[in-house]
C-alpha cells in the first residue's frame, strides 16, 4: 500500500457517509455549468442521465446541444458517476428511496428530494429572490459544489440557517 492508501480510504468513508462524490470534469462544469448549477452525476441514476443528454434539443425549454465530442465526453462522465453506480451516501439513499417508481429528468421530482425539502415554505424558495427555484442548490447548499449537501450546512438568503 502507498502513503496515500490512507488518505484514499478517509476520502472513500466520507463519501460514502456523507453527500455526492464531487470529482467534477471540467468539461461538463464549463459546458453545463454556464447556463445553471453543474449537478454531481450522483443526483440521478444513469437512465435519467441518458434521457437528459438524448434531449438536448429541447433541455427544459432551451437548446442546449453540444458538438458531438462534447455531448459524447458529458454522456460519459454523468453515466459512469450516475447515482447507482457509485459508492457514495447520497446516491444510494436517492436511489434506494425511489423503490420501483421510475424516476424524472428532474432531480426535484425524485422521491428522496421531495422527501428532504418537503417542509421549506415557498416563501423561502420560490418567493425568495434570492433562490428562486428548488434546482438552484447553491443558493442554500453553500458546499453543494463540493457534493455537500448536509443539513446542518443549510442557509436560506435572507432567512438564515434552516433548522427542521
Amino acid at each position: 500500500m502507498g502513503d496515500d492508501d490512507g488518505n484514499y480510504f478517509a476520502r472513500w468513508s466520507n463519501e460514502a457517509r456523507s453527500g455526492v462524490p464531487s470529482k467534477a470534469s471540467n468539461r461538463y462544469v464549463e459546458e453545463c455549468g454556464g447556463c445553471h448549477f453543474p449537478y454531481q452525476p450522483g443526483l440521478l441514476p444513469a437512465q435519467s442521465w441518458e434521457g437528459i443528454m438524448s434531449g438536448l434539443a429541447d433541455h427544459f425549454g432551451e437548446s442546449a446541444e453540444l458538438p458531438n465530442e462534447d455531448a459524447m465526453f458529458i454522456r460519459k462522465y454523468l453515466l459512469d458517476n450516475a447515482a447507482g453506480r457509485v459508492h457514495a451516501g447520497l446516491p444510494n439513499r436517492i436511489m434506494g428511496s425511489q423503490g420501483d417508481r421510475g424516476f424524472s429528468l428532474r432531480i426535484t421530482e425524485t422521491r428522496f428530494f421531495r422527501h428532504e425539502h418537503n417542509e421549506l415554505p415557498q416563501k423561502l424558495v420560490q418567493e425568495n429572490p434570492q433562490v428562486r427555484s428548488f434546482s438552484n442548490c447553491n443558493a442554500c447548499h453553500a458546499r453543494a459544489m463540493q457534493g455537500s449537501y448536509n443539513e446542518h450546512e443549510i442557509k436560506i438568503p435572507g432567512y438564515g440557517h434552516w433548522d427542521d
